[in-house]
């Protein structure tokens, strides 16, 4: 703010603290504002969190429910054995439905030749194994990541993917999709080849762990 030439020196050094404190005060706000935003917690994260912990209350749940089945059984409560029984199986369906699902992000990745995807959907540890097509099976998790970069390498995107003959399994944490995966590139045939993908389940979320892809005629 001015101040007209001759005014009130008074008047000038009021008018000087005044426009001090108003410039205090926004620096104030912008660092609560800043704060607040460092502490708030992305939307994202906030779901797969709460996931996560869902996931893991259901899977005690199950367990649970397994031991007072094997109880029931014991003592002969056929009646009470039998409503577990249909429990469980509830629980095992939603449990099949996600390991589609995590199968389902595999082939997008695949599809699509998207590297971080690919990457996300993978455990990471020298447990995982990759078996291309034709070749001899690669173990640990950055060996296996560079050989879908080499697999990559001469493709355009995005791939035509067909899946057939989808077939899932679930035991407790450890799941695996058996499917004929058809795949067809820009000026070739199809190519198809038996498939095993088998998925572990951490932190309530399914992770694939094993890749194998054998050819197959047709």
């Amino acid at each position: 703010m001015a101040v007209a030439k001759g005014g009130h020196p008074l008047k000038k050094e009021a008018v000087e603290e005044a426009e001090e404190g108003e410039e205090a005060n926004e620096d104030d706000a912008e660092a609560e504002a800043d704060k607040e935003g460092a502490q708030r917690p992305k939307l994202d994260e906030d779901f797969y969190e709460i996931e996560a912990v869902h996931r893991k209350r259901v899977r005690k749940i199950q367990q649970i429910l397994e031991q007072e089945l094997q109880v029931a059984i014991k003592e002969e409560n056929y009646a009470k054995a039998a409503k577990l029984r249909d429990t469980l199986r509830s629980i095992q369906e939603d449990s099949k439905a996600s390991v589609l699902a995590a199968n389902a992000e595999f082939y997008r990745s695949f599809k699509n030749g998207d590297l971080s995807a690919m990457q996300a959907i993978w455990s990471k540890g020298d447990h995982v194994c990759c078996v291309h097509p034709g070749v001899l099976g690669i173990s640990g998790y950055e060996s296996v990541m560079d050989s879908w970069i080499h697999v990559w390498g001469n493709y355009e995107f995005p791939l035509e993917i067909e899946l057939r003959e989808v077939r899932v399994h679930v035991r407790g944490d450890l799941g695996y999709v058996t499917c004929v995966e058809l795949v067809k590139t820009k000026g070739s045939s199809w190519g198809g080849q038996f498939v095993t993908n088998v998925f572990e389940r951490s932190d309530g979320q399914w992770f694939i762990c094993v890749h194998h892809a054998s050819p197959v005629d047709f």
